[in-house]
């Protein structure tokens, strides 16, 4: 006998799941548009993976198995639906995935009836997490998600070790596990992401060495590798294309996010970067662009963020913080899907004639006080004229 309790909370999760959302007229930066409601939550989560709604065996309704938060979500478009594949930690802090899907791109996401099982070929895997999709020109979806472990080598419980991995499908639905990435010299990886077409015959990626699981270390900033076989996927050498920089918003860390966007300008990099606060991290995202030609060479950089927590946004689990590693471009329009405070997931959009202005047009950081004031002088100056001529 299913109890009662269920139809009660399913009707009400329904009127949640189908409200629609809005663009926040309050917020304008003339660049893209954030919208007033989260596009998942927690409170997406499908009843049924939380209840046994069986009466005899919960009769106080209970939730058994719990959901804590829904964030880093990967994106893709897909058989005419926008689908975000998410992050989904239960109250267990175990991650896993689940496909979550809209007709609209940024209200009305349902996960589909079960979170995604993956192949459980790594007895050592404790918990996986952030997984980023690659529509591939080699016929193949892939994503590539943190594998972690513990660090048996020492001593503190807390210890791990963060690897790539990765997993291909053509529907979402159906998954086959690949070997973990190794790098040569990087002992740990995170934030992998594989880029869209083959560099010269091969399989590129954007990594990001680390010495630990936590610090970066030795590692740079954001690398760029390449490998002959991704079902033995080995990077020899990686090339630190967007290095961390003393006193900007990279300094401490810096990674790859959303799969790299083409334009005919070059491809555009939505990543994340991390400095730190008497208050702990600051997790923001910024933008870079590429060559066509070379996909390692950086051809434009606008200084300072894209995007931060604002509002509501900059308090959760792991407050000031905001992720992406998933972005939609469909009709010319882009949706960067991004978690807030590690507990959330958001959209913004704009157009691709936007971000590449954005991106080509806006100055790059002059890293001295100094500069960037002048830099600053230059534009009021600029604007004071226009404003005095126009008087005229």
């Amino acid at each position: 006998m299913i109890h009662e309790k269920f139809y009660e909370l399913r009707k009400k999760q329904d009127d949640f799941l189908s409200r629609k959302n809005h663009i926040n007229s309050e917020f304008c930066n003339g660049v893209y548009d954030r919208w007033e409601n989260p596009v998942l939550t927690r409170d997406h989560i499908p009843l049924t993976w939380k209840y046994d709604i069986c009466k005899e065996t919960n009769p106080f309704f209970m939730e058994r198995l719990g959901v804590n938060a829904v964030m880093n979500s990967g994106a893709i478009y897909l058989n005419g639906k926008y689908c975000l594949v998410a992050r989904i930690e239960g109250n267990d802090r175990k991650s896993f995935f689940g496909v979550a899907e809209s007709e609209s791109g940024v209200d009305g996401f349902r996960f589909r009836d079960y979170p995604i099982q993956l192949p459980d070929t790594c007895p050592e895997e404790t918990n996986v997490y952030d997984m980023r999709l690659t529509q591939h020109e080699d016929g193949w979806i892939y994503g590539t998600f943190c594998s972690e472990s513990k660090d048996t080598s020492s001593k503190d419980l807390s210890a791990a070790v963060a690897a790539c991995g990765i997993v291909r499908t053509k529907d979402l639905e159906h998954w086959e596990r690949l070997p973990n990435l190794i790098t040569k010299k990087s002992p740990q990886q995170r934030n992998v992401v594989i880029h869209p077409e083959f560099v010269d015959g091969k399989y590129a990626f954007y990594t990001r060495p680390m010495d630990d699981f936590i610090d970066t270390g030795s590692g740079g900033g954001i690398g760029f590798g390449l490998c002959s076989d991704i079902t033995n996927a080995v990077i020899e050498e990686e090339k630190i294309i967007s290095p961390r920089v003393y006193h900007t918003i990279t300094e401490v860390k810096n990674g790859a996010g959303a799969v790299p966007i083409k334009t005919d300008k070059g491809w555009i990099h939505i990543s994340h970067g991390v400095r730190n606060t008497a208050a702990g991290l600051r997790y923001v995202l910024y933008v870079y662009a590429t060559s066509l030609e070379d996909p390692t060479k950086v051809i434009a950089e606008p200084g300072g963020f894209f995007l931060v927590p604002l509002g509501k946004e900059r308090v959760g689990d792991v407050s000031n913080v905001v992720f992406s590693n998933g972005a939609i471009v469909k009709d010319g329009k882009v949706f960067i899907y991004y978690a807030s405070s590690d507990t959330r997931m958001h959209v913004a959009t704009t157009t691709l004639e936007k971000l590449i202005d954005y991106t080509f047009n806006t100055p790059e950081d002059p890293h001295r006080s100094p500069d960037c004031v002048k830099q600053r002088c230059e534009l009021i100056a600029k604007n004071l004229e226009l404003l005095e001529n126009d008087k005229e």
